[in-house]
C-alpha cells in the first residue's frame, strides 16, 4: 500500500474532527473560533476527549456560543452544563476559567480572535503563544487550537504536532508534517491530523487500518 493509500485509509476511518464532534461549524468567523477555543479548553484537561466533545457539546446547547453567551451566563451554568457532559471532575475549575476565557477573548480581542490571527501576523509559534495566555490553556490546548484551526486558517498548515505524528508513525508513514501534507489536500489537513491524533491513542492491540 502507497503513502497516499495509506493515508486516505487513516482519513476514512478515523478523519472526523473534534470540532465536527462538537456540533462545531467550523468558519473564520467570530463565533465558532470562540467555540473552538473553548473545546481547546476542555481538551486540555486530563480527561478522555469523548467527555470534553460531548460536555461542549452541553455548553454550546445551553446557548454559550459567544462570549457575550458565556458571560451572561452563572457559574452555575456552566458547571450544569459541564456535568450534563459528564465533565466532573474539573467541572467547579473549567466552569471559572471559561468565564475568565470569554472575558479575555472579549476585552483584549474585541470578541474576535480573528483578531489574534493578525496579531501572529503568519507565525504559528507566535499564535501559540498568544493562545496559552487564556486561562486553562497550555501547549496542549494551543495544539487542538491550531491543528482544527487549520481548515479555516491556512496560514497555519501543515500543522501537525507530535501527537499526530505518532500516529503517523504508528501506520508507517513519514515522521515529517511536510511529507505528510503532501499526501492529502490541502483541506483535508485538519481532519488528517485530527486522524492521525486518534490513531495514537488507539489501543495497542487495536489494528489503525481495520474496516
Amino acid at each position: 500500500m502507497s503513502d497516499r493509500d495509506t493515508a486516505a485509509r487513516v482519513l476514512d476511518e478515523h478523519g472526523t474532527s473534534h470540532a465536527a464532534d462538537a456540533g462545531i461549524t467550523l468558519a473564520d468567523t467570530p463565533a465558532p473560533l470562540f467555540q473552538l477555543l473553548v473545546l481547546a479548553e476542555l481538551l486540555s484537561a486530563r480527561i478522555s476527549a469523548d467527555i470534553a466533545v460531548a460536555a461542549t457539546r452541553e455548553l454550546l446547547a445551553a446557548g454559550e456560543t459567544t462570549p457575550a453567551h458565556t458571560l451572561e451566563a452563572s457559574w452555575q451554568d456552566r458547571v450544569d452544563a459541564l456535568g450534563r457532559g459528564h465533565y466532573r471532575r474539573y467541572d467547579e475549575r473549567t466552569a471559572r476559567q471559561l468565564g475568565d476565557l470569554a472575558a479575555q477573548v472579549r476585552d483584549r480581542w474585541q470578541g474576535d480572535l480573528r483578531r489574534l490571527a493578525t496579531e501572529a501576523d503568519g507565525d504559528v509559534g507566535r499564535a501559540a503563544e498568544l493562545l496559552q495566555d487564556f486561562p486553562g490553556i497550555g501547549p496542549t490546548g494551543a495544539a487542538v487550537f491550531l491543528r482544527e484551526v487549520q481548515a479555516v486558517w491556512p496560514w497555519v498548515r501543515p500543522y501537525l504536532d507530535d501527537r499526530a505524528l505518532r500516529g503517523a508513525d504508528r501506520v508507517g508513514l513519514p515522521g515529517d508534517a511536510a511529507a505528510l501534507a503532501d499526501l492529502v489536500d490541502g483541506d483535508d489537513l485538519a481532519r488528517f491530523a485530527a486522524a492521525l491524533v486518534r490513531v495514537s491513542l488507539l489501543p495497542a492491540s487495536a489494528d489503525p487500518l481495520a474496516r
